[in-house]
């Protein structure tokens, strides 16, 4: 598992087209901690970087191991696959954890 790095997690975000607003709100971090660490004033706990990075890959980002050569992200879905998604958002309400019993 790659670390999250500030230049990691700006580069998952412009690849899932999420500001730092929604990065904020998916993860529950605060806005003003997210943007301190991607400016590279402060580096947040374990606890932080692994809510960040579950958001990131819970919008669409999937991030790559090091392997030699850098760790990086990519999408986890190709392009068709995601206009679909995006044109889903939004039909039929908020979304929700389903209550099926």
């Amino acid at each position: 598992m790659p670390i999250l790095t500030p230049e990691l997690c700006h580069a998952a975000r412009a690849l899932v087209k999420a500001d730092q607003a929604l990065l904020s709100e998916t993860s529950g971090v605060p806005l003003n901690l997210l943007r301190r660490f991607e400016s590279g004033i402060e580096t947040p706990p374990q606890s932080v970087l692994s809510a960040l990075k579950s958001a990131l890959e819970e919008l669409g980002a999937v991030f790559l191991p090091e392997e030699g050569n850098g760790a990086g992200v990519r999408l986890k879905f190709d392009r068709v696959e995601r206009q679909e998604i995006v044109g889903w958002e939004g039909e039929g309400g908020s979304a929700a954890d389903d209550n099926v019993i």
